[in-house]
């Protein structure tokens, strides 16, 4: 019986570790994403969705920085997206390049092939 209290005591503990855990990593992005701008929250968001491990460690790295006050600007998407890219992470962010012809936007593989 002392044991069955022992295993749900540890059991319970192991839970309020890993609800703490979740809810710091939750606070590690709420506070990130308030510095971010310009398509930053987009690369937060696809680099989470493609390299979720590697990617909380550097969110808790850089909310360790901001909170020292190490770093206190806002950070761009492109600015982020450089710090993926300078360890190696190569985030895929969907590109569209339209250009404006007669007064509509034409994909650039549309206007290339029109030239043909």
């Amino acid at each position: 019986m002392k044991q069955l209290k022992e295993k749900a005591a540890l059991s319970e503990k192991i839970k309020e570790d890993e609800i703490k855990t979740n809810m710091t990593k939750i606070d590690d992005k709420e506070i990130l994403l308030k510095y971010l701008y310009d398509r930053g929250d987009e690369v937060l968001r696809l680099a989470d969705s493609q390299f979720p491990v590697q990617t909380r460690i550097i969110v808790k790295r850089i909310v360790e920085l901001i909170k020292s006050g190490e770093i206190d600007s806002l950070i761009s998407g492109g600015e982020l997206l450089a710090i993926f890219r300078s360890v190696g992470l190569r985030i895929r962010v969907d590109t569209n390049i339209r250009i404006e012809d007669h007064g509509k936007y034409i994909s650039f593989g549309e206007k290339l092939k029109e030239g043909i």
